[in-house]
């Protein structure tokens, strides 16, 4: 078949203490090269899956280029397919599924000294100045449409438009509220002299150490692996085969696989023990010898320490735990 074209993300989402997409990819079971984190290449080789074509995409690209058809499927934050859709209104842009990692926030942000507790609040207070107000962000549409929805915007501009300004693209007619695309590092924008912010964040504290607290939240977002319009008969095919392997590698971070020794006269019920609890994700697997029998379960990690003290109860030895690189339900 035709190669299906993967964007694969640059950036956080492949960054090993937040996304490593690069090892998500390994313990599905794929072979990757030149996409090692802080090493990327522009061209990704899938050695073991002849039919997939990878390139590195920046998030801020990828809606772009499935929408057009230059990439089939690619992993992106929903924040930025909703970026790329919300002044059209238009979406061909659909997700194959949520990948459970990647999660974000995105914020409006002001200084903490600053006395609002909402943006209501802001616009209200700040109705009669004479001097623009200025918002950085890198997500201009979303921004701009946070904003217009807002109660207290609407109270004093009604239907008007916020000016937006990318680069020297220019539009909207309400220059009082300005929204400026900004390019990275967004916080620091307020150190400039901007009353706003709208960034991302996952955990806050670079907002915290510019000493900036969060107003609102506009959305929230994770990871998922989205389809293009181009990506239709055996290319779809293909796209859920894919999210399938990822999704399986996700789902198996959150078991161990035990193995642990049980006298035979013990056997049964310990058995009948592991599936009282929900100890095992469907029953135990025993292979019997003559005086001892091997026991292997799958368990929710969060389920560990209760399932050890249980089984040291009733005898068990030899207990081995292992992660587990694949779990495909």
């Amino acid at each position: 078949m035709e190669k299906i074209v993967l964007g694969l993300p640059k950036g956080s989402l492949n960054n090993v203490n937040r996304g490593n997409t690069y090892q998500l990819f390994v313990d599905a079971g794929y072979e990757v090269k030149g996409y090692e984190p802080g090493k990327e290449e522009n061209e990704i080789v899938i050695a073991n899956d002849p039919e997939i074509k990878a390139f590195l995409s920046r998030p801020q690209s990828s809606p772009v280029e499935l929408n057009r058809g230059i990439l089939d499927i690619a992993i992106v934050g929903e924040d930025w397919v909703r970026e790329e859709s919300v002044e059209s209104g238009e979406n061909l842009i659909t997700r194959i599924g949520d990948l459970d990692y990647g999660q974000t926030r995105l914020i409006v942000a002001i200084p903490n000294e600053a006395p609002y507790n909402s943006l209501t609040e802001f616009f209200r207070a700040n109705k009669d100045r004479k001097t623009p107000i200025l918002c950085f962000t890198e997500y201009p549409n979303l921004t701009r449409q946070h904003i217009m929805n807002n109660d207290g915007y609407k109270e004093i501009f009604g239907d008007s438009k916020p000016f937006v300004q990318v680069r020297g693209l220019r539009d909207g007619d309400n220059k009082q509220v300005q929204v400026i695309n900004s390019d990275g590092a967004t916080e620091v924008y307020i150190a400039k002299g901007a009353d706003l912010i709208v960034d991302n964040t996952q955990t806050g504290s670079s907002l915290r150490k510019a000493g900036l607290k969060i107003l609102e939240t506009i959305m929230e977002s994770s990871a998922g692996l989205y389809a293009g319009p181009s990506c239709s008969g055996k290319k779809a095919e293909k796209a859920q085969m894919i999210f399938e392997q990822l999704f399986g590698a996700i789902t198996a971070r959150k078991y161990f696989d035990v193995k642990f020794n049980i006298s035979n006269e013990k056997l049964e019920e310990v058995k009948g023990f592991l599936l009282s609890k929900g100890f095992c994700s469907d029953e135990p697997t025993a292979v019997k010898g003559a005086s001892f029998s091997q026991v292997n379960v799958l368990i929710p990690k969060t389920k560990f320490p209760a399932m050890l003290r249980g089984i040291k109860s009733y005898g068990a030895s030899a207990i081995v735990r292992e992660n587990v690189k694949q779990y495909v339900k």
